[in-house]
């Protein structure tokens, strides 16, 4: 029987033992589901990854494609997305401070699985009568 708590969330589990890595959010299994999640699954981090494909942004930036996000909230899913290896941080020894973000092969990597999940999200919506608006139409037009 797994003894995993599946209704922990990273956070919880990581009060009580930090994970060394998304992995050990549940020490119990290896279920890729489970590591996926522990990757993506925080509240901005999907939205932010995908306002990263195939350019790199500074905080302001996505600040502003974001505006739903609190400065702590997304300061605090941008440095789980980084110590989790899938963006890169670089901070420029300039006054005042600029800091870019991008993501890292790893990141790359998951932008067929954002794509999978916005036409799913966009048909669900459909089937419950709902027309789909959403940022995430285009990722190579930068008038947002």
């Amino acid at each position: 029987m797994n003894d995993c708590n599946k209704s922990q969330t990273r956070a919880e589990v990581s009060v009580a033992s930090p994970p060394s890595s998304p992995l050990a959010v549940c020490e119990k299994t290896n279920c890729p589901v489970v590591a996926t999640i522990s990757l993506i699954g925080g509240k901005y981090k999907a939205v932010i990854l995908w306002h990263l494909v195939g350019r790199t942004r500074r905080f302001g930036e996505l600040r502003k494609l974001i505006p739903q996000a609190t400065q702590k909230m997304l300061t605090q899913q941008l440095r789980e997305l980084e110590d989790d290896g899938m963006i890169i941080r670089k901070v420029y020894p300039v006054v005042p401070p600029k800091v870019e973000y991008s993501l890292s092969e790893l990141g790359r990597s998951i932008n067929p699985i954002l794509e999978e999940m916005r036409l799913w999200g966009t048909d669900y919506l459909r089937s419950q009568g709902v027309d789909a608006f959403c940022f995430m139409v285009e990722n190579s037009d930068d008038s947002q």
